[in-house]
């Protein structure tokens, strides 16, 4: 999927909302979703995070983090996030939408924002918490055929997202948000994954 392809994709289709709760206590947060396009192709770009965080500790995840007190807003929040943690500058990136906010078990509300970037200069993992900096293909990480689901009854979830990539396995956060935008992008597959426990 290229660039033109993904944007006509992205903006044919209204977002529906999510019927999700959302608890007063959850802190905001925001991260950005960054599509760079390689050889004609989308890619997103993806972090592995420090084994030696807090929160999250060496999970698969997007740039991003809590909102600063001095944030103008959430989207500055990504794009600041994103500068400080892979090196990618707020002006090589064009956002193009946003997803539901996403609640997680760390207390945070999380804002996704997509954006296609276009870096000037190499990606810089920020040491004490981005362990690695890598791309997988977008159209590989869309495919809801691709999806596996766990069910289960836990905070406010029914059923979390494990996506398996090459030697890799993105979930929790991070599958969740690309299982929606797999499901703007190909709303006629929203019902299609594969089940990890019957």
């Amino acid at each position: 999927m290229n660039r033109q392809q993904f944007l006509q994709r992205f903006q044919l289709h209204h977002r529906q909302p999510l019927q999700r709760p959302v608890l007063k206590r959850l802190r905001p947060a925001a991260v950005l979703i960054p599509l760079l396009e390689q050889h004609g192709q989308l890619h997103v770009v993806l972090t592995q995070r420090s084994a030696q965080l807090r929160n999250h500790a060496g999970q698969i995840s997007f740039p991003g983090g809590r909102q600063d007190p001095h944030d103008q807003d959430l989207l500055a929040t990504a794009l600041r996030e994103s500068h400080e943690e892979i090196g990618l500058h707020p002006d090589d990136v064009t956002i193009v939408g946003q997803l539901q906010d996403y609640p997680v078990i760390s207390n945070f509300l999380i804002r996704p924002y997509v954006g296609l970037i276009t870096p000037q200069r190499p990606f810089v993992p920020e040491q004490r918490e981005v362990a690695e900096i890598f791309t997988v293909p977008l159209q590989d990480v869309l495919h809801q055929h691709q999806h596996y689901v766990y069910r289960l009854q836990r905070f406010i979830y029914d059923q979390v997202y494990f996506i398996p990539y090459q030697q890799r396995n993105i979930w929790g956060a991070t599958a969740g948000m690309l299982r929606e935008l797999a499901d703007h992008i190909y709303p006629e597959r929203k019902l299609f994954y594969r089940p990890l426990n019957d």
